[in-house]
């Protein structure tokens, strides 16, 4: 067997982490957009910051149908994997002023009734767009060479 063979079942079993992992975060993000829109959709508005100039319902609606649809995606488009990976990396780093406010303001939501609580919380949302990069493919994988561009002089 050579090195390159040797290698085939580690690619192997990368892909079907990142596709796991694609599926768990598709899955998380549709139930938070179901969320949003059922059973959670107040404890969602006592989210949006007060300086947002937008009514807080419309903006939980409008995020979680966000959410629904990058969710469904993830799943069912694996070919726009790397697209939909950084939309839904963006779309955490776009929600992120939301969880500073609420640390900031010191709101209640979700269980969070500290400020150590809400200040832990901050810390997760790095770790939701890591998740989004690597289970979309964004990021490259250890050891993969990256595609030459015609005219760089390669």
């Amino acid at each position: 067997m050579t090195g390159r063979d040797s290698a085939l079942p580690r690619r192997r079993a990368g892909e079907r982490a990142r596709t796991i992992g694609r599926w768990a975060l598709g899955g998380m993000l549709a139930f938070a957009g179901t969320a949003h829109l059922t059973f959670q959709r107040q404890e969602f508005q006592a989210q949006v910051p007060e300086w947002i100039p937008l009514d807080a319902d419309a903006v939980v609606l409008a995020s979680g149908v966000v959410e629904i649809a990058l969710g469904v995606a993830l799943v069912a488009l694996p070919r726009h994997r790397r697209l939909i990976g950084a939309a839904t990396a963006a779309f955490f780093v776009g929600v992120f002023p939301g969880n500073i406010a609420q640390y900031v303001e010191g709101t209640d939501a979700f269980g969070l009734d500290t400020d150590r609580a809400r200040l832990i919380r901050l810390f997760f949302q790095p770790l939701l767009v890591g998740w989004a990069l690597w289970a979309g493919e964004v990021l490259p994988r250890r050891g993969a060479q990256r595609p030459e561009h015609p005219g760089s002089g390669s």
